[in-house]
């Protein structure tokens, strides 16, 4: 026999691998953030770069999407697009933006909300000729979030400029490049049992300081 329907609402699972207080935070969401990343990638947790990017539109409908982490200093996080897509178009309208991680192997999630723009030139030119030839070329090919009439389109779009591009030099396209998400909160979350989940908040202040709390779950 089949099995019967799973029931969503049964879905659940205690989170005990941690804990999370302040002493452990520290000071600094950034030194921080760097410690659990790094944490992440010791235990090998899946697309550990991977970020929920979310948006607002002109009309003030939230918009979200999974985008790749691919730079961090020690005031933004930095990550690359078509600024010709949808999200591109957002942040021009409105570039208040929010970011989401999860590693569900060490039960943590980390929370970002900050101002956005674009960064240099010079520093798009840079990440996009550490690409692979087939990602460089794909940038050109995609008129990305634009509707298009079939898959072949891509592929006859990817093939042209394939050709166009043999052996020599692929330039950067105008229409793409990165962005540095300066933040004002950053939340560290830690799973614990019966729900009462560590929760601790950072917000910048007004001098480019940060505060501290703690959140209940």
């Amino acid at each position: 026999m089949p099995d019967a329907p799973l029931n969503i609402a049964d879905i659940r699972r205690e989170y005990m691998l941690e804990a999370l207080d302040e002493d452990i935070a520290g000071h600094d969401p950034i030194t921080f953030f760097r410690k659990w990343f790094t944490e992440a990638e010791a235990a090998q947790t899946t697309d550990i770069n991977a970020m929920t990017l979310a948006t607002i539109d002109a009309r003030h409908n939230p918009h979200a999407r999974i985008v790749l982490l691919k730079g961090l200093d020690e005031q933004s996080f930095v990550f690359f697009t078509n600024y010709d897509s949808d999200k591109g178009r957002e942040i021009d309208e409105n570039p208040n933006v929010a970011l989401l991680f999860y590693w569900k192997e060490l039960e943590r999630q980390v929370r970002i909300e900050g101002f956005t723009e674009k960064i240099s030139a010079e520093e798009s030119d840079a990440y996009f000729h550490s690409r692979p030839t087939a990602s460089k070329i794909g940038a050109w090919a995609s008129p990305q979030s634009r509707k298009i009439a079939a898959r072949n389109i891509l592929d006859l779009n990817f093939a042209k400029y394939e050709k166009e591009f043999t052996d020599i030099f692929i330039p950067r396209p105008e229409h793409w490049g990165g962005y540095r998400v300066l933040p004002s909160r950053i939340e560290f979350w830690q799973g614990r049992t019966s729900r009462l989940h560590d929760r601790i908040l950072f917000t910048q202040t007004e001098i480019g300081g940060w505060e501290r709390h703690r959140l209940a779950p």
